[in-house]
C-alpha cells in the first residue's frame, strides 16, 4: 500500500491506495461494451432496426409502386428504383422519430440504470472516478446510437439491392447519381443523422445523471425532442425556428440533389453540437457534486 496526501495547498489526512491502482484503467470502455451488449433491450432494438427495411419491403410489395400526391415528386416515390434509393427512403421514414428512440435509449438509460440497480455507489467505491465513470458511459452510448444509426440504411442497402438491383440513385427533381457518388452521399446522410441526434445524446445522458428512474430519462429525451418537431411546425415562430435542432434535422436531404449544398447541413452541425456540449457540460458539473445514495 502507499499513502497519498491532499491537493497542493489542502491539509488533510493521507488515504491508503493499492498498489497498482490507476484512475484511468477503471471501468474501461470494453468491458462497458460487453455489457451493454449483452442486455435485452439493446438486442430488441438492434432486431427492430434490422426488421425494418424488411417490414418496408413488404408494404411495397403489398401495395404497389408508390404514387406520388397531387402531382408533387417525393424521395417516397423512388423507393423502388433501386438499392440505394430504398436505402434513402428508409432512412427518410425513420429519421424523423425512430431513430431518436435507440439514442434516447443507449444515452439515458446507461447511469440511471446503475442507481435503479442500486450498484452506482459500489461503482464509485469500487474506487472508479466520477468523470472516468461518465466518460465510459457516455462513449459506449454514443458507439451504440452511431452502430443503431448505421445499422439501419446498411440492411436496408442490402435488401433493396437484392430485390431491387445496384444502380444509380434516382432524384425526385430528375437526374441520376452515379453509384459510386451515390454510396459517397449516403454515408455523409448517415453522418449528419448522427450528428443531428447528439442533442437527444446529451439530453438523454443529462437526464439519466439526474434521475434513478430509467425510464424517465429515456422518456423525458424522447418526449423533448417531440415537443421540438412539434414546434418547429409552427410557422408563427418565424426565425425562430432556426434555433431548434428540428429545424435542420433534414438537411441532409440536400445531399440527394444533384448538386451538392452544404450550407444547412453546416449550420444544423453547429447549432447540434453547441446544445451537446453545454448539456453534457451541464451533466458531468452535476454528477460531480451529486450525492449518490443508491
Amino acid at each position: 500500500m502507499r499513502t497519498l496526501t491532499g491537493r497542493a495547498g489542502r491539509a488533510g489526512p493521507p488515504r491508503a491506495v493499492a498498489e497498482g491502482y490507476r484512475a484511468g484503467r477503471t471501468l474501461p470502455a470494453r468491458v462497458e461494451l460487453i455489457r451493454q451488449l449483452k442486455r435485452r433491450r439493446t438486442l430488441v432494438m438492434g432486431g427492430i432496426l434490422f426488421a425494418l427495411p424488411f417490414v418496408l419491403l413488404i408494404a411495397f410489395a403489398v401495395g404497389g409502386e408508390p404514387e406520388g400526391r397531387a402531382g408533387q415528386v417525393s424521395l417516397m416515390d423512388s423507393a423502388t428504383a433501386s438499392g440505394a434509393n430504398f436505402a434513402a427512403v428508409t432512412l427518410f421514414a425513420s429519421a424523423g422519430f425512430l431513430l431518436v428512440v435507440p439514442v434516447a435509449l443507449f444515452c439515458g438509460d446507461t447511469v440511471a440504470s446503475e442507481a435503479g440497480w442500486s450498484s452506482l455507489r459500489y461503482l464509485l467505491a469500487a474506487p472508479v472516478p466520477r468523470a472516468r465513470l461518465l466518460l465510459s458511459k457516455l462513449a459506449v452510448g454514443l458507439g451504440l446510437s452511431l452502430a443503431a444509426i448505421v445499422l439501419l440504411p446498411l440492411v436496408a442497402l442490402a435488401v433493396g439491392t437484392a430485390t431491387y438491383g445496384w444502380g444509380p440513385l434516382e432524384l425526385p427533381t430528375g437526374g441520376t447519381l452515379p453509384t459510386d457518388t451515390a454510396a459517397a452521399r449516403l454515408a455523409l446522410t448517415v453522418a449528419y443523422v448522427f450528428v443531428s441526434q447528439l442533442v437527444t445524446a446529451a439530453l438523454a445522458f443529462w437526464l439519466s445523471t439526474r434521475t434513478d428512474a430509467p425510464l424517465g430519462a429515456v422518456g423525458g429525451a424522447v418526449g423533448l425532442t417531440i415537443i421540438g418537431n412539434v414546434l418547429d411546425e409552427v410557422t408563427a415562430l418565424g426565425d425562430w425556428r432556426s434555433f431548434l435542432p428540428a429545424h435542420w434535422q433534414y438537411a441532409w436531404l440536400d445531399a440527394v440533389q444533384p448538386q451538392l449544398d452544404l450550407t444547412r447541413m453546416i449550420q444544423g452541425t453547429s447549432l447540434s453540437v453547441t446544445y451537446a456540449l453545454v448539456l453534457l457540460a451541464l451533466a458531468f458539473r452535476g454528477f460531480a457534486r451529486k450525492d449518490v445514495v443508491s
